[in-house]
């Protein structure tokens, strides 16, 4: 579980009648991780690959076309079939006139649609202009004909009126107030046509609205308003039968639709796995990585679909050659949240444990030291639970974080126990070790404890490491190798000596500092002993003067670095001790609010508590991730790694 999957680099020579059945094979089997050796093609040969790369593009667009249309017709993408898990590459020509056709048949549909919904949204601007207007007798068609004047019935708001008047000062004008409501007038004024220029300009300024209908809107607003509501009515008519025209074509469309999209995908997947390969002549190479114990299962297959293949196999050492080995994590599913968490700080490489399952262990325990409570610890359970069962609709986005939440939750619900914290309450449990709040030193003591223990397990697995990529410069005298440990000790049991003689300790000050002394020499001199036992020369890559002053902030960074490292641990006993404080300060709001301990004093208890599971649990995942990344994982892991893909074509498409 702590190394990732042993893998093996094969080569296949396929002859160019087998390469999609070899490719279908590949991607049934789901074992094949691919790379890209294209740059290997005879030059004579780049016609053949441009060729795979339009029938690659040529299926991207057609794709995008599809996509269109489902989207228009709200067809899902849903999962494809089981008979597409056969390899038939699409087409291009024929499924383009398929496309085509059903292009033209939907777009009269929708263009219908939308020029509906245009005047029906028009429609319902003329009414919203007409009711100021309502109950006015004013025949709106009169005031379009007038043969000497210029008439404009609109709505302005009522502050603007003066300006308008002060505006038209200098010409004659009439102004009719009809109606003032909510700060807007209904106004009509009336001047001369040779002044209409003046007017419009006067009104625009005054953010006068006209109303402005067709011409074959007559009467009064009453009697246009009818006539532009059964307008109305008509048009919903219409837009209601072309959904239902849609839907209609939503269920006989969309099975062909969405056969399609997975035929297209499945098919510019396969040009794009092509375009990968090497094409030599009539042959084609591959080359990719297969978990080494699915090696000789995979072999037999392709010599079923092709007896002429021929197949080269090389299983690299861990210590060599692993820049560009993929890396396969294969951990439980309850452990994905936690490999996630590893994932987005590095990709292990191949040469390197993973350290999901340790994260799966430090990360619940120091949450639960942070948050230990009964009561928010089993809320945070229950929503964990809730979040892995995927019953509510609304929680399913975060049902990976489920098994996370609910580790968190039952570690910290059982150092609620043993605090004796049951929703901030200290009263009604007994505290199986000790409470937070009364034993300030003692929590802070521990979980520098605890912090010297976890960094103590960072220095073995960066031994591991060292161990497995045959490092052995930096196994013996690295600032997290073998020197580094007798440094961080050495300087502990200096520390603890001078201040706590009387503890039963064998070793005296004197011998600490020695061995301190030693380690710094080694820790000093890692470069040029990494160098020595590989073999590299020069052993300086520049002057001796220059590598002692470097080496010498290095080793006090080192230094810094242990202390700091350390000391970051105190942090969890803190946010142990703010976190009984904050559910203290809760109870103490609600008994402000009600001192008789009536329904506020529980209300606002409950809110107090939410807010604690929520924020504050919030908090201190983030800074459990901090100590995680920046005090734990920078021990002993260095990421870089590349993602094992395998060829899957339809696990792919779906993703």
């Amino acid at each position: 579980m702590f190394l990732p999957q042993a893998m093996t680099e094969i080569e296949l020579v396929v002859p160019e009648k087998d390469v999609l059945a070899v490719t279908e094979l590949l991607a049934e089997q789901g074992v094949f991780h691919p790379v890209d050796v294209s740059h290997l093609s005879l030059e004579a040969e780049s016609g053949s690959e441009d060729n795979w790369q339009q029938r690659s593009a040529a299926y991207s667009a057609l794709e995008r076309r599809v996509l269109t249309l489902m989207k228009t017709l709200n067809v899902e993408e849903g999962q494809p079939s089981p008979e597409l898990a056969k390899l038939q590459l699409i087409d291009i020509d024929l499924v383009s006139l398929t496309i085509d056709h059903i292009e033209q048949e939907i777009q009269e549909i929708t263009r219908d649609l939308e020029q509906g919904q245009k005047r029906l949204e028009q429609l319902q601007r003329y009414i919203y202009q007409l009711e100021p207007l309502m109950h006015l007798d004013i025949d709106i068609s009169a005031l379009r004909s007038l043969r000497y004047l210029v008439a404009l019935l609109g709505i302005m708001p009522a502050d603007n009126v003066e300006r308008l008047r002060t505006s038209l000062i200098h010409i004659p004008y009439v102004l009719l107030i009809l109606r003032e409501e909510n700060r807007q007038a209904v106004v009509l004024l009336v001047g001369a046509r040779r002044d209409a220029g003046i007017l419009e300009r006067a009104a625009r300024s005054a953010y006068l609205n006209p109303l402005k209908l067709p011409d074959d809107y007559r009467g009064t607003p009453d009697q246009i308003i009818a006539a532009v509501r059964a307008g109305i009515k008509r048009m919903e008519q219409h837009i209601a039968d072309q959904k239902v025209e849609i839907e209609r074509r939503h269920n006989t469309l969309g099975r062909q639709l969405r056969a399609l999209l997975w035929r297209l995908r499945i098919s510019r997947m396969v040009a794009e796995a092509v375009v990968r390969y090497g094409k030599r002549h009539y042959t084609y190479l591959i080359v990719g990585w297969v978990p080494t114990d699915r090696v000789e299962n995979l072999s037999q297959q392709l010599h079923q679909v092709s007896s002429a293949i021929f197949i080269e196999a090389r299983t690299p050492v861990r210590h060599n050659e692993n820049q560009n080995v993929p890396t396969s994590l294969n951990n439980p599913p309850f452990l994905r949240p936690f490999q996630q968490l590893v994932t987005n700080y590095g990709y292990p490489r191949y040469a390197e444990i993973d350290p999901t399952p340790l994260m799966a262990l430090t990360y619940p325990l120091i949450f639960g030291i942070m948050f230990g409570d009964v009561g928010h610890g089993a809320v945070m359970t229950l929503l964990g639970g809730l979040l892995i069962s995927r019953r509510v609709k609304v929680l399913r986005g975060l049902g990976d974080l489920g098994p996370l939440i609910f580790l968190c939750g039952l570690v910290a619900t059982l150092f609620g126990f043993l605090y004796g914290s049951v929703f901030g309450l200290e009263h009604i449990l007994p505290a199986l070790w000790l409470r937070p709040l009364r034993n300030i030193s003692d929590i802070l003591l521990v979980t520098v404890i605890t912090g010297t223990a976890l960094l103590n397990i960072g220095f073995l697995c960066y031994l591991a490491n060292a161990w497995l990529a045959r490092d052995w410069g930096h196994f013996i005298s690295g600032r997290n190798g073998i020197a580094g440990i007798v440094l961080y000790w050495a300087l502990v049991g200096f520390v603890v000596k001078t201040f706590a003689p009387n503890l039963p300790i064998p070793l005296s000050s004197t011998i600490f500092g020695l061995l301190a002394g030693i380690a710094g020499i080694a820790i000093v001199f890692e470069g040029v002993l990494s160098n020595w036992i590989a073999g590299r020369r020069p052993l300086l890559e520049s002057g001796f003067g220059t590598y002692l002053v470097q080496a010498f902030f290095e080793l006090f960074e080192t230094l810094l670095g242990f202390l700091s490292n350390t000391l970051s641990y105190v942090r969890m006993g803190a946010f142990a001790v703010a976190h009984g404080g904050l559910s203290a300060v809760v109870f103490i709001l609600a008994e402000m609010v009600s001192p008789s301990h009536g329904i506020g004093y529980w209300l606002v208890a409950a809110l107090g508590n939410l807010v604690i599971i929520g924020f504050e649990g919030l908090i201190v995942g983030i800074q459990t991730l901090r100590l995680e990344y920046y005090e734990f994982f920078s021990k002993f892991f260095t990421g870089g790694g590349a993602s094992y893909t395998p060829l899957k074509l339809l696990s792919q498409a779906k993703e």
